[in-house]
């Protein structure tokens, strides 16, 4: 794991960007080594921070260039078939200096051009420049378990794998996105390619992009896309679950390598045990396990759950005691995530990364599971949701949601009873929002005079859209959105700001083709049961004491917390930003509504994560001269 910087240009640089300055901004990323180096002609500079994983040598050094200085590369991540590219490429009649899976990424375009990329089986994000055809190749794996940020204007083109090291630069302007700001309020995330900062984007997952120098043309491509779901639903239920142990077999032993200690976050659920299970079939050694326990708050602490299945293979288990985290580490976290996320799992997130650190330098986790096979209860409630909506007479649906969206936000069922009267296309588009788009206009006044309009819900919309059936649009919107711009995120940069990498076997290739591609609706989740395939295999190879039917994962106790400093802190926080930004008088009901007992907290979290940005990155509001609104 580790970060990865660049500026070009199509002419050459009146004052060279600091490079080194955007490189460093990133240093948690690779604390073992850094490199930086410019073309001779000046247009070019890479720059890169190294964690060690592969070849400890001081030839994995980055940025890494080819035998003849053709090609030069930097690269964040892991490519689990390197070893299987590299037999083929030396067949071919190359040769190889290091041991690292960066030199096999060189060699692989020099033999398929930009037809390699979708040879790589691992999460990356990579810019290699080509001398003789005076072009960058950019790339960023399918599940976009690592990230890439890009601006390209005047001109110029800049990318790193974190927003602070833009921002290191000077030139790269701090406005908010108001369309960007939507979403987030929408999603507690920022989804796809858009950015929370004006003229800075996303290289989305699955995609790679071309920034021809000479034509200053910035051309991207989708190299990947999920594959379509089953026609038939009479597939072999057994044969299906022996499918899936083989692959996760399979994916845990490629992930397992590494020249550095690796070890397993078990949260005592059902897709971190599988991955413990398939680690100690196919591990040498015993595997290093580690939990992250919650004392006084029984409903949060996995310890016991954990111990189970530590117990069952042997593993030897490390059970981290996290206290209540201290205020002062939202502010460090804010700086960390470059851009808001309302996912309070970020805490303990860290928190583990943090305390696993000086064990190990790896760590497999079981993110992905829930997304590729169903297992979020929202599912469930969207299926009874639309079963009840059929027994509803249609003249009776309108006056339903209309009566719905009266009530206070926070209101239990609030959500689902305004969906009533939407197609279920619509319905999809709008599951699980932070913010419905009317409390939106409300809460910001910035997105009322912008004229921003439902534009969160157009972008689930687009995704779900591309299949039938209310299950297969719901798990690939989030697939596509909440796994890669909230999931991933938080486990990319809580780990990185410990300098831990952290793998997740579930997002294997072949993993994600096999669930999308041959699951049917009905084997993914009922209103019975969730998960189901999983579930099978747990049945089959976990012990009998566990509990799979529990899903709670790393989470914290954030009602608890909001009884006490923590909510006094957010409520001064809130109250004190700009009313721009945020109506006063919205920000206090939904305060009121929480102390009521709605259920507000995660609302509440993400409105002070997204002040806490604004203010950690000193962000300019685009509509400054509206400041009185909203007071």
């Amino acid at each position: 794991m580790c970060g990865i910087v660049g500026v070009i240009s199509t002419a050459p640089f009146n004052t060279r960007p600091p490079l080194a300055a955007m490189r460093d901004a990133m240093q948690h990323r690779g604390p073992d080594d850094a490199g930086e180096w410019w073309s001779v002609d000046g247009r070019v500079g890479l720059a890169h921070r190294r964690l060690s994983i592969l070849d400890l040598s001081p030839l994995g050094h980055q940025p890494m260039l080819s035998d003849d200085a053709g090609l030069s590369i930097v690269f964040n991540g892991e490519i689990y078939n390197f070893a299987e590219i590299r037999t083929e490429l030396e067949s071919k009649g190359y040769t190889f200096r290091s041991h690292s899976d960066t030199e096999v990424i060189l060699a692989a375009y020099r033999a398929w051009g930009d037809a390699c990329i979708a040879r790589l089986r691992g999460m990356f994000a990579l810019a290699l420049y080509d001398v003789q055809q005076q072009r960058v190749l950019l790339a960023r794996d399918r599940a976009g378990e690592k990230p890439f940020f890009y601006a390209h204007t005047n001109g110029q083109l800049r990318f790193a794998s974190e927003l602070k090291a833009l921002f290191a630069d000077p030139s790269v302007p701090r406005t908010l996105d108001a369309a960007a700001l939507d979403s987030y309020l929408a999603f507690g995330y920022v989804p796809g390619g858009q950015c929370l900062v004006a003229g800075v984007r996303k290289l989305p997952a699955g995609t790679l992009a071309v920034f021809d120098i000479a034509r200053n043309t910035l051309t991207s491509q989708t190299y990947w896309k999920l594959p379509s779901p089953p026609a038939d639903m009479r597939a072999d239920e057994h044969e299906l679950v022996d499918r899936l142990e083989q692959l996760l077999e399979a994916s845990v032993r490629e992930q397992l390598v590494a020249d550095v200690p690796v070890g397993v976050l078990l949260s005592g659920g059902v897709d971190s045990s599988l991955v413990v299970a398939m680690a100690a079939r196919v591990s040498s050694r015993p595997v290093r396990t580690f939990t992250i326990t919650f004392p006084g708050h029984g409903v949060y602490d996995e310890g016991p759950y954990a111990q189970i299945v530590a117990k069952h293979f042997g593993t030897e288990h490390v059970e981290l005691v996290a206290e209540p985290a201290s205020i002062d580490l939202l502010p460090a976290l804010v700086h960390q995530y470059d851009e808001p996320i309302a996912d309070s799992s970020m805490l303990p997130t860290f928190l583990v990364s943090r305390l696993i650190r000086p064990h190990c330098t790896v760590a497999l986790g079981g993110d992905g599971g829930d997304e590729l096979f169903g297992g979020y209860h929202l599912y469930q409630v969207v299926l009874a949701q639309q079963a009840l909506r059929r027994r509803i007479p249609g003249i009776l649906r309108r006056p339903l949601s209309a009566a719905a969206h009266r009530l206070p936000v926070g209101f239990r069922g609030r959500t689902y009873a305004q969906a009533i009267s939407l197609d279920p296309l619509e319905a999809v588009a709008q599951t699980g929002l932070y913010f419905d788009r009317v409390t939106r206009a409300r809460i910001s006044p910035l997105l009322a005079h912008a004229g921003v309009t439902a534009s969160a819900e157009a972008l689930r919309s687009r995704v779900a859209a591309s299949v039938n059936g209310t299950l297969q649009q719901l798990t690939r919107a989030d697939f596509a959105s909440y796994m890669c711009d909230d999931i991933l995120v938080k486990v990319d940069r809580a780990s990185m700001l410990a300098s831990l990498e952290v793998r997740a076997p579930f997002l294997d290739q072949r993993i994600i083709e096999f669930a999308f591609g041959s699951i049917p609706a009905n084997l993914r989740t009922s209103l019975q049961e969730r998960k189901i395939l999983p579930r099978r295999l747990a049945k089959r190879v976990l012990p009998a004491e566990l509990d799979i039917n529990r899903k709670r994962g790393f989470s914290i106790p954030l009602a608890d917390w909001f009884r006490g400093e923590w909510g006094t802190y957010i409520e001064s926080v809130l109250m004190s930003a700009p009313p721009a930004l945020l109506n006063r008088a919205v920000v206090a009901e939904l305060f009121a509504g929480q102390r009521r007992g709605l259920n507000n907290g995660q609302r509440l979290f993400a409105l002070a994560m997204l002040e806490l940005w604004r203010r950690e990155y000193d962000i300019e509001l685009p509509e400054a001269r509206i400041s009185s609104v909203g007071a």
